[in-house]
C-alpha cells in the first residue's frame, strides 16, 4: 500500500528523518524496523522506518538521500510499505471485475454502538449489514483499522485507489466517493463521502463537513 502526505525533513542526532502522520501499527500491522521506499522530489529512495513509541514512526534518510533537497521546505511524500495489508482468510466470491454491487448510491447505516464506524463504512459501500461485515473482518468494536477496512473492500470486490491521501486538516478536493478518516482521541473515526454528501454512522447524512477535522481519505472507484 502507498501513503501520500506532506512532510518536512528534520535533523535529529545527526540523522535526517521525516515524521509519518499516522499510526503504523494500526494501519499496517507491522512492528519493529520496517523496510520501505519513498518518492521524494521525483527520486525513489530505499529507507527504513524506525519506531519511536506506540506505533509512531519516522522515516530515516542518509546524507546522500537529502543532498539534492531543500530541507527547509515542506515536501510531498509518497511512502510505499510492502505487505502492509491484512489478508482475509475466507476465499472471496468477489473481485474488482465482479464486485458485490455497483456503487451508484449510498444508504445510511447507523452503527448500533460506538467503535463500529469502520465496519459500518464497508457495510454502506457493499450494501450489506454490519453483522455480515464483522464476520468477514473478524474484528469487533474499535478494531477496524484502515488496513482491515481496505482488506474488507478487497474481499467484496470494491475497487479503490492504492494510495491513502493524508491531508491533516488542509483543504482538499474530495473524489466522488471515498472513505474519510478523522482523528478521534487515539482512534480514527471513519465516514463515507459520496457525491457531495457525507454518510456518518453517528450523525446520519450531512451536507457539510469541516475539513479541519479530516486526517485523510481513500478514494473508492465508482
Amino acid at each position: 500500500m502507498r501513503y501520500f502526505f506532506n512532510g518536512k525533513i528534520e535533523k535529529q542526532d545527526n540523522i535526517y528523518c521525516i515524521r509519518i502522520p499516522f499510526n503504523v501499527w494500526e494501519v499496517c500491522k507491522q512492528r519493529d524496523v520496517i523496510q520501505a521506499d519513498i518518492v521524494l522530489d521525483n527520486k525513489i529512495i530505499d529507507c527504513e522506518l524506525i519506531p519511536e513509541e506506540k506505533g509512531n514512526y519516522k522515516i530515516h534518510l542518509s546524507d546522500d538521500d537529502v543532498s539534492h533537497i531543500d530541507t527547509a521546505q515542506i515536501h510531498k511524500i509518497l511512502l510505499h510499505i510492502s505487505g502492509s495489508l491484512i489478508q482475509m482468510e475466507q476465499n472471496s466470491p468477489y473481485s474488482f471485475e465482479n464486485p458485490i454491487r455497483k456503487i451508484d448510491g449510498i444508504d445510511i447505516i447507523i452503527q448500533p454502538e460506538d467503535g463500529l464506524c469502520g465496519q459500518t463504512c464497508v457495510a454502506m459501500l457493499a450494501g450489506i449489514t454490519i453483522a455480515e461485515v464483522i464476520s468477514v473482518m473478524d474484528c469487533r468494536e474499535w478494531q477496524a483499522t484502515m488496513g482491515r477496512v481496505i482488506s474488507a473492500l478487497n474481499y467484496y470486490g470494491i475497487d479503490h485507489s492504492d494510495v491513502i491521501v493524508y491531508t491533516e486538516g488542509a483543504e482538499a478536493t474530495l473524489p466522488k466517493c471515498c472513505i474519510l478518516m478523522e482523528k478521534m482521541g487515539r482512534f480514527c473515526h471513519y465516514l463515507v463521502h459520496y457525491d457531495g454528501k457525507f454518510y456518518d454512522s453517528n450523525l446520519g447524512v450531512i451536507t457539510e463537513y469541516d475539513m479541519n477535522n479530516l486526517l485523510g481519505y481513500l478514494e473508492i472507484k465508482v
